[in-house]
């Protein structure tokens, strides 16, 4: 019973080739100067950033491996999120630094990862999202909330900075980091927030990315001053989004040329290719699929694993902060002017 073992591996393989072709078609607009584009990828670097979808972490990924550090990026990230299936694994694997969201057992754990990366061989980066979530609206008007009852600037685009994790990172790799990446991502107007599900339905994204490159020196040294400066940078990436979503420009730095993901898409192809042949071959091999049995369990266990990688991904939305509390800021009418990106 041949026949049934050929209809149910080639959509196997077709699933991988069309995903790796999809995600390809996301378009990543990079605003930055000259300067820091050409250093992207030959410096150590942490990346601040704010938290606008599901899918920033693949953003990031097709940032890193233009700039050639692929390899050489983490994350600090939940620790549920190293049992995805996969894209967990890989995480896991490449060394993130996963957090429990207790202070208590995270701070030895955040502490040990950044003494470990003081003597990485090649660049790297490290991803920190200080906002500790991802941006939806519910949580938005929960920021709006707190910020009003402790007399902050209200966000409009970012949710309010939890700085702890920010402030260790600093103190525990100033020595040996010597820039901070302040990156502000932003979906082009009028485009439907890309997430897993507009990827594999075939819709296209375009986010636009902001980078503003800060000396690792000029940064305060106490940790109050630390943890000042990271909440003024997010008023002002506020400013930003503000003044683009009202009709202005995403600033006025220049829009680097990024090029196209040509060398990845022949490696996908490639891959997608032997992992097919090698699949069908398998199969073959093993006539999993010459019976009804053996093609219910193959599907069963298919549809076990994309359960559970659904279910980690809803479950890991609304984790609390790494922070309880974020601490009250001077309020200022003339901040969001003064520090607006430029």
């Amino acid at each position: 019973m041949e026949l049934p073992a050929i209809f149910a591996i080639i959509p196997v393989g077709l699933l991988f080739l069309m995903s790796g072709l999809i995600i390809n078609l996301i378009q990543v607009e990079l605003h930055t100067d000259s300067e820091t584009f050409h250093l992207m990828g030959k410096e150590h670097a942490l990346l601040i950033c704010n938290h606008r979808s599901d899918i920033d972490w693949l953003i990031g990924w097709v940032l890193a491996q233009r700039a050639g550090c692929l390899g050489c990026t983490m994350a600090i990230m939940k620790d549920v999120l190293k049992y995805l299936p996969v894209i967990g694994w890989s995480m896991w694997f490449s060394e993130y630094i996963f957090i429990k969201r207790r202070w208590d057992v995270d701070q030895s754990t955040l502490t040990s990862g950044c003494e470990n990366l003081k003597d990485f061989p090649v660049p790297f980066w490290l991803a920190l999202f200080v906002e500790g979530t991802r941006f939806t609206q519910s949580k938005l008007l929960d920021a709006q909330q707190h910020a009003r009852s402790k007399g902050l600037d209200v966000p409009k685009h970012v949710l309010l900075p939890r700085t702890k994790g920010l402030v260790l990172a600093v103190k525990h790799m100033r020595s040996f980091i010597p820039a901070i990446y302040d990156i502000t991502l932003a979906i082009a107007k009028d485009e439907v927030p890309p997430s897993m599900l507009t990827i594999f339905k075939g819709k296209s994204s375009v986010v636009k990315v902001h980078i503003k490159r800060h000396l690792m020196h000029d940064l305060p040294e106490t940790s109050d001053d630390i943890a000042q400066w990271c909440k003024n940078m997010f008023v002002a990436k506020d400013a930003f989004l503000e003044n683009y979503f009202s009709g202005g420009n995403f600033g006025n730095k220049e829009i680097q040329d990024i090029g196209l993901p040509k060398q990845s898409l022949i490696v996908m192809i490639v891959w997608s290719c032997l992992l097919s042949v090698g699949t069908f071959a398998f199969f073959l091999w093993t006539r999993l699929f010459s019976t009804w049995q053996g093609i219910i369990i193959s599907a069963a266990f298919l549809l076990l694993v994309i359960v559970t990688m659904q279910v980690l991904i809803l479950f890991s939305r609304s984790e609390p902060s790494i922070d309880s509390v974020p601490v009250k800021t001077p309020q200022k009418d003339s901040t969001r002017e003064n520090l607006l990106i430029t």
